[in-house]
Parts: C-alpha cells; sequence; structure tokens
C-alpha cells in the first residue's frame, strides 16, 4: 500500500447531501504530483460539488480529504471530527487553484488585471514581475493581443482561458478545473480544448489536476 504523502489530493468515503438529497456517496480518489485525473458524466452529477469540497467551498458531509499528505478535513454524520490548524489549512489551500464553471473575471479589470490580482494581494508578490508571468500565461492560452481588454469584450472560450491563466499565475501544486465542458459549442471547443492539451504536456511533471467533462472527445485526448 502506497503511503498518504505519495499523493498530491486523496479522498477516503466522502459524500455530501443537501437535506434528504445524496450528492456524493463514498468518493475515494488519490492523486499523484503531476497525474491528470478526469471526472466524467452528466451535467448535475455532482463533479462541480466534489471538486468544490476539495478546497472547502463545500463542507462534506462525511469522509477524509488529504492534500500533500496532510488531513485537512475528517467528518462522519455531517459533525466534524477532526480539522487541521486554521494557519496550515490557509497554506495548503493556497497551493490548489480552481477555476471555476462560472468564471468570475472581475468586469471592471482588463484581463491582465484579472490574472495579476491575486498573486499580487494574496501572496505580496512583486508587480513587475507578476506582470510579466501574467503576460507569459496570456501568451501560452492564445491571448496575449487581448491584455488590455475587459472580459465583455471577449468571447465565453477567451473568457475560460483567461479563467486558466488566472488560476496558473498562482502556481498551483494541485489544480480543479471546473469549467472543462461548459463551452459546448465546437467553436468555443475547438478553442479551449487545445489549451488544456498544452497544459497537460508544459505541467506533466508539476501540478496535478482534476477536471469534470461530459465531453468524451476530450477525455480520449489525453489518455
Amino acid at each position: 500500500m502506497e503511503n498518504q504523502e505519495a499523493f498530491m489530493l486523496e479522498t477516503q468515503h466522502v459524500s455530501k447531501h443537501y437535506g434528504k438529497l445524496e450528492v456524493l456517496k463514498d468518493i475515494n480518489l488519490q492523486v499523484k504530483k503531476g497525474e491528470v485525473i478526469c471526472l466524467i458524466g452528466p451535467s448535475g452529477a455532482g463533479k462541480s460539488t466534489y471538486l468544490r469540497s476539495l478546497n472547502q467551498l463545500e463542507t462534506i458531509t462525511g469522509g477524509k480529504i488529504f492534500i500533500k499528505g496532510h488531513l485537512l478535513l475528517h467528518r462522519e454524520h455531517d459533525h466534524t471530527v477532526e480539522r487541521i490548524d486554521k494557519k496550515t489549512q490557509q497554506q495548503l489551500l493556497l497551493e490548489m487553484g480552481m477555476c471555476f464553471q462560472r468564471f468570475n473575471l472581475f468586469p471592471h479589470k482588463t484581463v491582465l488585471a484579472n490574472v495579476m490580482m491575486s498573486p499580487i494581494i494574496v501572496k505580496h508578490e512583486d508587480k513587475e514581475q507578476v506582470r510579466q508571468e501574467a503576460l507569459t500565461l496570456l501568451d501560452r492560452v492564445g491571448l496575449k493581443s487581448k491584455a488590455d481588454e475587459y472580459p465583455n469584450r471577449l468571447s465565453g472560450g477567451q473568457q475560460q482561458r483567461v479563467a486558466i491563466a488566472r488560476a496558473l499565475a498562482m502556481k498551483p501544486d494541485a489544480l480543479a478545473i471546473s469549467a472543462a465542458c461548459s463551452m459546448r459549442s465546437a467553436s468555443c471547443s475547438g478553442a479551449v480544448m487545445p489549451t488544456f492539451s498544452r497544459m497537460d504536456l508544459e505541467y506533466r511533471n508539476g501540478s496535478c489536476r482534476i477536471r469534470p467533462t461530459c465531453a468524451r472527445r476530450y477525455l480520449r485526448s489525453i489518455c
């Protein structure tokens, strides 16, 4: 049996209820450094709820969540059994990025400002260094020329790629992307899916990624 420290993320017997509605049932997952994991299922199956539970945006009803071998949270029957101290929790959660299903870009900020904001405000990094890294990330997702545009002037697929760049700007060790099938049109998928594929090649030996999808074509492309 492998040591828990070998896994970037691990969940054991995770469940989630909303009243009598059981959204997650006995979910077990182990993700190693550099792995790309896809959660496939129809809309409403609980994929995004599971990812939101990993970074504590949802509170699980039962089970255990580990990040880098640390027990983040243990709950049973909707009661907390054990929780890591607040300071360590904040440090661990900073190492886990998330791209939301609703991209939540700040409408009053430019594309570049959206990507730069978290490293400057949360991690207190040098503004000029963050700017150069943000431009590199925008170039990587094919949107460097849109750096000074505002989100309402971008297509849905372009907004999704900005959200991916923004998540990567924090240099997370684990990245959960809850938006892989949100752009359902062929044109959007054609623009976004190559971005995911490039990320998987570039970060294969770095951060792990967990991605829900209803697009089997994308799943086949990374396997």
